[in-house]
């Protein structure tokens, strides 16, 4: 498994790179390799430099302080010498937000989780980044420790949405963050960040995707003629007991690390720590609902429709034996103006950020260093 990423970052001097070399391999070692020879290096020999290859180029919240939970203690314990990591809430248009902050100077960070997870997904990279930036790591409402309200109850239409995470994501920087800030995302938290940076660019400095979600159940990649069939299945899980027993036979440790199993390339990663971690705020009241009203979420935004419209600049990095988001078609991503980078994670899965904190962490904070002012 990976290390905990708490070997330093090195840094060397800025190094020119070819203007258009995508879809290399990322080699911790030297210089871009061909996708013919995925080798990953030990980590100490890692040289963050040589992860560049391209060039592209409401109502008011208010933070309210540390709050501890039985299961959610408002500092974590860290790595001697790395910064300690604080978890307090936030009231958002009457909602709890729980997030996880670190580190008091530098660039403001904001970490952003994929489906199912939750703020402790980043716990191998929150106080590693936190040594030279502020970090802040956020339960999107409806998952983790934040509030789960009803979808059928808070108004009308669609609550679920990335148009409402990314109205959170903004107002979180304003009321809390309070500067631009770059948004560091896993799987959907990156279609969230890239939402965000639309709505309101001027509040993004710079979006690193990590395996962002393809949506491949979107309505409109499905065959026309599947499409009122989709629609049917969705209501019949939405709107009978079938979609409830469906939510509560996967709200299990051993369902839980069956699929964690599937999406890891390194299954010694899928400790009963990252079980638990996933698995406890899916137990809360109100999660099955959540749950139920994403999976029928067939509409909404592409990434291919938002990354023409990110004023900032992109990077995006992609474990190559993810099952779910195929390397192959995240590929063609790197050929949109806004990206700068795309750079293949050889031998990780879907969630680079835990299985690989080694590689990403140093990545991230290379493309931090390159476009803080």
């Amino acid at each position: 498994m990976a290390s905990l990423g708490s070997a330093p970052i090195l840094r060397t001097p800025l190094l020119p790179h070819p203007r258009r070399s995508r879809g290399v391999f990322f080699d911790p070692g030297g210089l871009p390799k061909p996708i013919s020879e995925p080798k990953r290096a030990p980590f100490p020999r890692f040289d963050p430099i040589w992860s560049r290859r391209i060039r592209c180029c409401s109502v008011s919240a208010q933070e309210t302080g540390e709050e501890k939970r039985p299961h959610d203690p408002a500092i974590t314990p860290t790595t001697s010498g790395e910064p300690e990591v604080s978890t307090r809430s936030w009231n958002w248009r009457g909602y709890r937000i729980r997030y996880q902050s670190s580190g008091n100077t530098g660039p403001a960070l904001v970490l952003i989780h994929g489906f199912g997870a939750n703020s402790d997904h980043w716990r191998k990279n929150i106080s590693i980044l936190a040594k030279s930036n502020r970090v802040y790591s956020i339960d999107l409402i409806g998952y983790g420790y934040s509030d789960k309200p009803n979808p059928r109850e808070v108004g009308t239409g669609s609550f679920y949405t990335f148009e409402t995470w990314a109205d959170q994501l903004n107002d979180f920087c304003v009321d809390v963050v309070k500067e631009k800030a770059f948004f560091i995302c896993n799987s959907i938290g990156g279609v969230v960040g890239l939402q965000a940076a639309v709505m309101q660019p001027q509040i993004c400095k710079g979006i690193f995707l990590l395996n962002i979600s393809l949506r491949m159940l979107h309505i409109k990649k499905q065959p026309w003629y599947g499409r009122p069939f989709i629609l049917s299945f969705q209501s019949f899980l939405r709107n009978t007991a079938v979609g409830k027993l469906f939510f509560k036979a996967i709200a299990t440790p051993e369902s839980i690390r069956s699929i964690l199993l599937q999406c890891y390339h390194d299954t010694s990663a899928v400790t009963d720590e990252l079980v638990q971690l996933i698995l406890q705020p899916g137990l809360d009241p109100g999660a099955a609902e959540v749950f139920l009203e994403f999976i029928c979420y067939s509409g909404g935004p592409l990434p291919e429709e938002l990354l023409p419209k990110v004023e900032c600049p992109v990077l995006i990095a992609w474990g190559d034996k993810d099952p779910w988001e195929p390397v192959e078609l995240g590929q063609k991503y790197a050929e949109f103006k806004s990206v700068e980078d795309f750079v293949v994670l050889p031998d990780v899965g879907h969630c680079p950020q835990d299985e690989a904190p080694d590689l990403v962490n140093p990545l991230i904070q290379s493309f931090v260093e390159r476009h803080a002012p």
